[in-house]
Formats: C-alpha cells, sequence, structure tokens
C-alpha cells in the first residue's frame, strides 16, 4: 500500500516537472515557430522531462540508505539516576537546585539595594477645584459655559456660511484645455 502511495507520489511529481518544461518551451519558442512545431517541441521536451525524472526518482527509492536500527542493552543503562539535592540555603527559606561554584556569584541580602521607605517629593495631587481662572493661567476648561455660544450665536454662524456665494464661475473646466494638449502631443509624435 505504501509503496503504491510513494509511485503515484513520484509519477504526479514528474508529470508536474514534465508540465512546466513543456509550458515553458511552448512560451520560449514564441512566435519564431508555427503552433504546430510550438506544441511539437513542447510535447518532445515534456516527455523527456518526465521519463528523466522518473527515472531519477526510482533510481532514489530502490538505492535508499537503510540504516540500521541500535538496540539499546537496558543492563548498560544506570539504574540510579544521580538528582540534584536541595541542601544550599541562599535565604532562610529558599533553597538552591544547582551546586554552587567558586566562580558564581550568588546574590545575597546584603547585595540588594534599599529603596527608600519614604518617597523623597511629595506626589502631585491634582484634585484642586478651580474657582477663576486668572489671564496667564495654563488650565484651559473644555466646554466652559461662559466661553460656548448661544444657540442663537450658532444660528447665525451658520446662515453666515451658507448665504456665502458658491465659487464664482470664473474656474473654468480645464478638461477641454487637457484634451487639446494631449491631441497635440498625439501629433508630435507621428
Amino acid at each position: 500500500m505504501i509503496e503504491r502511495i510513494e509511485t503515484n507520489v513520484d509519477r504526479a511529481a514528474s508529470a508536474l516537472l514534465a508540465g512546466a518544461v513543456g509550458y515553458a518551451i511552448y512560451a520560449s519558442l514564441g512566435s519564431a515557430f508555427s503552433q504546430v512545431q510550438r506544441t511539437a517541441g513542447a510535447a518532445i521536451a515534456a516527455t523527456f522531462a518526465y521519463l528523466l525524472c522518473r527515472r531519477a526518482l526510482r533510481f532514489v527509492a530502490t538505492h535508499r540508505a537503510r540504516r540500521p536500527i541500535v538496540i539499546f542493552d537496558l543492563r548498560k543503562i544506570e539504574s540510579e539516576i544521580e538528582e540534584l539535592v536541595l541542601t544550599h540555603r541562599v535565604a532562610p527559606d529558599e533553597l538552591l537546585l544547582t551546586d554552587a561554584v567558586s566562580e558564581e556569584l550568588i546574590l545575597t541580602d546584603a547585595d540588594r539595594l534599599e529603596t527608600p521607605r519614604q518617597p523623597l517629593v511629595d506626589p502631585l495631587v491634582l484634585d484642586d477645584i478651580l474657582a477663576e481662572m486668572g489671564p496667564d493661567a495654563r488650565v484651559v476648561r473644555l466646554f466652559d459655559p461662559k466661553m460656548m455660544p448661544s444657540p442663537g450665536q450658532l444660528r447665525s454662524r451658520i446662515d453666515n456660511h451658507l448665504e456665502k456665494t458658491p465659487p464664482t464661475a470664473g474656474a473654468s473646466d480645464a478638461s477641454q484645455a487637457l484634451a487639446d494638449a494631449l491631441a497635440e502631443l498625439r501629433r508630435s509624435l507621428r
């Protein structure tokens, strides 16, 4: 069953290569040859590529390097595996899982940087309520009711905007000028 699948996969791979070679030959011959000559050349090249690929894949399949599977002798495997023992205490409640090497650096509590218990500067708290803003204030009040226009003012602004005259008709359509320029360019290229 597996051999049939492998054979069919080899045939499909050979056919794909043959199709690609045939198409490449057909396209490369271009208009230099007639349709019949291009088709015949592509068919010959595809057949040659198919046969060559099939033989190469058969050769590879028959000459596979078969490596023997090594059978392990279980008696040679040690019955007891050396385990890591939790022995070295780094801190009163911590254990080190590996042997300490003389070149290794182990951090202790003495190596820790002391963090100040009290912050050096009081935090900035922005919960103050402003009663009034001064003229040089940097704080901006969004949607300040004093600065918002009334509905009547908004209506007059909209009406003023809508009453403006549309753009003047003096800005002519440049499509005719563009068409004329393209026509002149075509005439000059001929």
